[in-house]
């Protein structure tokens, strides 16, 4: 990534590995984040760095302004606590209610970001995972950097996703059970092996290399072909219109 984030989340992480060893309470997690956003992803705490918002009786924990627009919904567990899914419910409420694509849930060493959508109810999908604890800070500072505040004005956030989705199960699955690139895989091993396999055999085959949870992902094995153009039937005689007889001209010759 453009944006380096390795030298000001190095200084900070001790404190946020402290507050996990502690159980820090989920009031001073909050803390410890609007400081990691102000000092670590430029955003200010003044104007960028809120919790107005609020969900029926109860405020969200933080939510991220960029040009004034609400791009981003944090919701915080306090540090000793395992992350899980069903924790991001709140937030999506209200992700939900403004049409906000994003939510961070957070224990301060544990990151995971959601794209949400919100076409048939809501669906999320979890985009990344990082651990301060194990995974190397450099690493860490990669992912991390996409929620800083440059990376969501240049749009580099959705650019991850597009790139995100274009190489998940989903995709991948549609490019290859396709009927073109299974022929040129025949193609192959018929190459290689001197033997001719059945389409759908070798389908069935690929298909089964992928994870259970991959399978889920690209559904039920479907050998995608290329529609064939329609081809426009032949007008039939009795509807061709007749065609009228000339009429003859009056000799106007003396």
């Amino acid at each position: 990534m453009e944006i380096d984030i390795k030298k000001p989340l190095r200084k900070i992480l001790p404190f946020l590995l402290k507050a996990q060893e502690d159980n820090m309470s989920e009031a001073d997690t909050v803390l410890r984040l609007t400081k990691f956003f102000e000092d670590v992803l430029c955003y200010d705490p003044m104007t960028e760095i809120t919790r107005e918002k609020q969900i029926k009786d109860k405020y969200v924990d933080l939510a991220i302004k960029v040009d004034g627009v609400i791009r981003l919904i944090i919701e915080v567990k306090s540090a000793g606590v395992v992350l899980r899914d069903r924790h991001i419910e709140q937030a999506e409420r209200y992700a939900s209610e403004g049409n906000i694509q994003w939510v961070l849930l957070t224990n301060s060493v544990v990151w995971n970001l959601y794209h949400l959508t919100f076409s048939e109810g809501i669906d999320y999908q979890k985009v990344f995972s990082v651990d301060l604890s194990v995974l190397p800070i450099e690493k860490a500072a990669d992912i991390l950097s996409l929620l800083h505040k440059q990376s969501i004005k240049k749009g580099l956030l959705e650019d991850y996703w597009n790139k995100y989705t274009a190489l998940g199960a989903e995709s991948i699955g549609k490019a290859i059970f396709n009927h073109d690139v299974l022929n040129v895989i025949r193609r192959e091993i018929k190459r290689g092996e001197g033997i001719v396999v059945d389409e759908e055999e070798l389908a069935q085959k690929i298909h089964e290399m992928f994870t259970i949870e991959a399978r889920e992902k690209i559904g039920p094995l479907k050998i995608r072909r290329k529609a064939k153009p329609k081809v426009k039937p032949p007008t039939p005689c009795s509807e061709v219109a007749a065609i009228p007889p000339s009429t003859p001209q009056p000799n106007t010759s003396v």
